[in-house]
């Protein structure tokens, strides 16, 4: 009547040895470290960076317990916080010489203490929120006003092309602040101007006036585009912030909108604020111009002549300066992919791009007017200007799909292609509020978040094993085994912890709890209406299953209701809550039966079970029958 099938069992013993080995890795903790990443896009993180770590650390006298290099970053670990700061100065000294101009990001960091064999098998801890794990928080506000004068920018060039398209004869086209203003001499060029804008630019609105015998066309940004721009402004930051970010490996990074022109970062494990304003001070912008090819500008460039008005002079990757004309034809803006390849003819390295059909547009112009000449890509960060690769235009390129190569190695074009894919912030930023929580106020309160699990945890099985005698030791157990699936499921999915999830953790012990004292007292009332043991058992199980059915699933369905429309920590506790309530069915029900089967369900002859005293409503107790 009570017996589990050997499958059942293995289930069960399944979900045991799963659940321990996933949740075991939030018991080791966290060691310091110091992350040395890129400074600049150019800059090359590989296996002879963690070399140069060790030999710089060696040379200073401090030890590492381990040195990785992880992807884009090489992370050395230490025993303790004395030996990271030590290690970070040493480290700042021997990769940034010129404090000034730094090269590489080293950053201090927190870095999971999972055992090797663990980390084989894929299991990780659980990541740690900001309140948790300490790390920085920064508000940024997005210049709106930026944003609009560069799509501004956009239209007024696209609006001098498309005139000159349809042959209409103006007295200039120019931009002033977030409106673009048109010349023209009689009244029938208006009409034809107001007629380009009408059909190509519904972005636009015009209004004209007369000055004297010419008249003056004024178009500004619709306000429902402008919005549109805003929005999209908004949106690309927040991805490129995300891309940065992500090279850094800062474990689960919060970056997310907040009302219409700010984004809220936050940084886990990164305790070095100055280091944390550079990672997002890194975001690119690229832009592509004409390489000034003038006798001046030729002259400029090889260091006998001044740059000639109307261009400037940037460094290549070799440290040789290019000079460039200040009209840019295409920005980051217009590039949507970027891959490293092979050139179809000469099998040399090459770099394939993809514009978007305006881009497309303009490139193929440029390049049928400008054949023979270079054209250079030039990578901008922290305001500093480098020019990527200055190839040679040697035919018009339409279609959208552009190639560069030329003296440029397998490494140097995947390189390549990865900084043009980086993307480009589409309006700058600044910082206007910013947190630091230190990894001691993050420990404090860990402990406060773990005792308060524990001790209610240790509260709860004291009153069950002293009601329900036997049958709490079971739900007990059954309970320790949901507290263990739970934090190995919430480790598996790779979970941020904060504080609000801890109260959802202690929230799910109580309602795992419920479930068996449903089931316990459903077995007490089969026992004091005179069923025998094992069919008491039975009947317990099973018409306690409906109501706790019933009652999580209108639980999880507030759950899932926070999950769907909260944010930040609200959405934080419903992680929790959700799996807390799958978890504890399953304990609750399935494990704690399991438990009850193996240690009666092979008694025949069962006359009594230790579930505490039962009283009938007279205050009799029951004799209780043998099965």
């Amino acid at each position: 009547m009570n017996r589990y099938p050997l499958w059942k069992y293995l289930i069960i013993a399944a979900a045991l040895v799963i659940g321990t080995l996933y949740a075991l890795p939030n018991l080791f903790g966290e060691s310091p470290a110091v992350q040395v990443s890129a400074g600049r896009a150019s800059v090359r993180i590989d296996a002879t960076t963690a070399t140069r770590v060790e030999q710089a650390l060696t040379a200073q006298g401090v030890s590492a317990s381990l040195i990785q290099f992880e992807g884009n970053s090489v992370k050395a670990r230490f025993e303790t916080t004395d030996d990271q700061i030590k290690a970070r100065d040493a480290l700042e000294r021997a990769f940034n010489p010129d404090a000034a101009d730094p090269s590489y990001v080293v950053a201090l960091n927190l870095l999971p203490r999972t055992p090797a064999w663990l980390a084989r098998l894929g299991a990780s801890p659980m990541y740690l929120g900001l309140d948790l794990r300490g790390g920085v928080h920064f508000m940024l506000q997005v210049d709106m006003p930026a944003a609009l004068q560069r799509r501004a920018d956009v239209l007024t060039g696209d609006l001098r092309t498309a005139l000159r398209e349809k042959n209409v004869r103006h007295g200039g086209v120019s931009r002033t602040g977030q409106t673009i203003e048109v010349r023209v001499r009689d009244a029938q060029t208006l009409d034809a101007v107001r007629t380009v804008i009408q059909d190509q630019f519904a972005d636009l609105e015009a209004t004209d006036r007369p000055e004297g015998t010419e008249y003056r066309l004024i178009a500004t940004i619709r306000p429902e585009a402008a919005r549109r721009v805003q929005e999209q402004a908004l949106k690309q930051n927040i991805t490129t912030l995300h891309n940065r970010i992500n090279e850094l490996g800062v474990a689960e990074p919060v970056i997310q909108q907040q009302g219409l022109d700010r984004i809220v970062v936050q940084l886990p494990g990164v305790q070095d604020t100055a280091k944390a304003k550079d990672i997002l001070g890194r975001t690119a912008t690229l832009e592509v111009r004409l390489v000034d090819e003038s006798a001046e500008g030729l002259a400029a460039e090889r260091g006998t002549g001044a740059v000639p008005f109307g261009s400037e002079r940037y460094p290549e990757r070799d440290g040789r300066a290019v000079i460039v004309k200040r009209d840019v034809l295409l920005t980051g803006e217009n590039l949507t992919d970027a891959q490293a390849g092979f050139d179809s003819q000469t099998q040399e390295a090459a770099v394939h791009l993809t514009l978007d059909a305006k881009g497309s547009r303009i490139f193929r112009d440029v390049t049928r007017e400008n054949v023979g000449k270079r054209m250079a890509i030039i990578l901008f960060e922290k305001g500093r200007g480098e020019v990527v690769t200055a190839p040679v235009i040697r035919t018009e390129i339409g279609g959208g799909r552009v190639q560069i190569s030329g003296a440029m190695t397998t490494m140097e074009a995947s390189d390549t292609a990865l900084l043009l894919r980086a993307g480009s912030l589409a309006a700058p930023m600044e910082i206007i509020e910013e947190r630091t929580i230190g990894p001691s106020l993050g420990a404090e309160n860990i402990a406060k978040g773990f005792n308060s699990v524990i001790w209610g945890f240790a509260v709860i099985v004291l009153f069950m094993c002293a009601y329900y005698m036997l049958f709490g030791v079971f739900s007990s157990i059954a309970l320790a085994f949901n507290l263990v699936l739970l934090v190995a499921v919430l480790s598996m999915l790779q979970a941020t912890l904060t504080l609000p999830g801890i109260a959802a953790m202690a929230l799910a012990l109580g309602m795992a709890i419920d479930s068996n004292v449903l089931i316990n007292e459903r077995v007490r009332e089969e026992l004091r209406s005179g069923k025998a043991p094992q069919a008491a058992i039975q009947a317990g199980y099973e018409t306690a299953w409906g109501t706790i059915l019933d009652s999580n699933i209108t639980t999880l369905i507030a759950g899932v209701a926070l999950l769907a429309f909260g944010s930040g920590p609200v959405r934080g506790f419903a992680v929790v809550h959700c799996i807390g309530i799958l978890t504890s069915m399953f304990s609750s029900v399935v494990f704690s039966r399991g438990l009850v089967n193996l240690w009666y369900g092979r008694q025949k002859k069962l006359k009594n079970v230790s579930i505490g005293t039962i009283w009938r409503p007279d205050g009799s107790v029951p004799a209780v029958k043998a099965d």
